[in-house]
């Protein structure tokens, strides 16, 4: 098999993603640090679980959402757990299955958290775009996103843990 090298404009392309990708991970993880004391990925957890119907998702469901495996999700909700943001209950219909639900704490550290996440979005990524570019970038995040989406469908459930389907969801 031949390997299809990048061009010189694919390989600035790609590299310049990589920068941003990285740049804006580590605003967003040090503001998170510096005003509330968690990083992204615990802020993600606690964001989600406040959409939730009741504010309670399946774990499963949760590792889906945020494309993580399941024992980095599990990690990061005994933390959470620990800290009296979330509490994990029995899945009523699966005894193998649990459920994480946002406490009213979690939820309060969150409303107090994300003024200060979405300035620091905001100032990071937006206000450097024109409005024709957000649609650019979400066209073009979408279209990733999806494709790789359909690969996971194909590939198998070890290889994307966060793919894996179970049983009926928990109420």
């Amino acid at each position: 098999m031949t390997t299809r090298w990048l061009t010189p404009k694919e390989q600035r392309a790609w590299r310049a993603y990589i920068a941003a990708s990285l740049l804006l991970e580590d605003a967003i993880d040090r503001q998170l640090q510096q005003d509330a004391g968690m990083p992204h990925l615990y802020y993600s957890i606690l964001s989600v679980l406040s959409e939730s119907p009741e504010r309670r998702l399946r774990m499963t469901d949760l590792a889906e959402r945020l494309k993580i495996t399941r024992s980095r999700l599990t990690y990061a909700v005994t933390r959470l757990e620990k800290d009296g943001m979330l509490r994990r209950e029995a899945c009523r219909y699966d005894k193998r299955g649990s459920v994480a639900a946002l406490t009213d704490e979690g939820f309060a550290v969150l409303e107090r958290a994300a003024p200060g996440h979405v300035e620091t979005v905001r100032t990071s990524l937006f206000d450097r775009l024109s409005e024709e570019q957000v649609g650019q970038l979400e066209e073009i995040s979408a279209a990733i996103a999806r494709g790789l989406q359909e690969d996971g469908t194909r590939a198998a459930a070890d290889e994307v843990p966060w793919r894996r389907r179970s049983s009926p969801a928990c109420s």
